[in-house]
């Protein structure tokens, strides 16, 4: 038995006394901050996004390789981390080594990367939020924490949505959430602001509309 066995255990020996028939917790809080179109959502992510410092592009579908070839260019990435389902077109144009996610990559390995490129399963634009689940587009959680340079797809307006809780109402919480706004970063006593600490250093966010 290991250790989350061992919690979920106890949470479940704590709760066997709570009839199964109890009335639900409460959820008439408000859902989302203002009224706004499709379009006003996705600018506001867009915003949010900028405001953390993350790098915003828009581009319809058919542009997308073009951009993510250009992006990876003006990094100068020779390597870049390629999930196991990521759409072979979105990099098919680039001339970058392409290195394909496998368990026995060590962090070692994955820091040798110059960056990552994924989709994600949600964005949230009041908050500015990325989510990534595991899904086969998004690979698994340390390919987007150890590598310096992420980029990172999404689907607009589909894959937009206004608030955290409209978020939460399409992840499965039994899938290794990564929550992301704007790169990573923290700052010492004196507030001097350090980035790449437990994260990419340069989050970039590419916002596909349709052709």
């Amino acid at each position: 038995m290991n250790s989350r066995e061992r919690i979920l255990g106890r949470v479940r020996r704590a709760l066997a006394d709570v009839p199964a028939d109890e009335t639900p917790l409460s959820r008439d809080y408000l859902r989302e901050h203002g009224r706004r179109s499709a379009a006003q959502t996705v600018d506001l992510l867009a915003e949010n996004l900028a405001d953390y410092r993350a790098l915003v592009h828009r581009c319809t579908d058919g542009e997308l390789a073009d951009l993510i070839m250009r992006l990876l260019a003006e990094r100068g990435s020779r390597t870049v981390l390629v999930p196991p389902g990521l759409p072979p077109y979105w990099l098919k144009a680039s001339d970058v080594t392409q290195v394909h996610d496998r368990a026995a990559s060590t962090a070692h390995e994955l820091d040798r990367v110059d960056s990552v490129v994924t989709g994600c399963a949600v964005a949230i634009a009041e908050t500015g939020t990325l989510v990534l689940d595991g899904s086969p587009d998004q690979g698994r959680r340390r390919i987007t924490l150890v590598p310096d340079h992420h980029i990172c797809v999404v689907r607009v307006p589909g894959q937009v949505v206004s608030s955290v809780p409209q978020g939460l109402e399409r992840l499965d919480p039994a899938r290794p959430l990564t929550w992301i706004s704007g790169p990573s970063a923290t700052s010492d006593i004196e507030l001097d602001r350090v980035e790449g600490v437990h994260g990419p250093r340069t989050l970039e966010v590419i916002l596909v509309g349709e052709d």
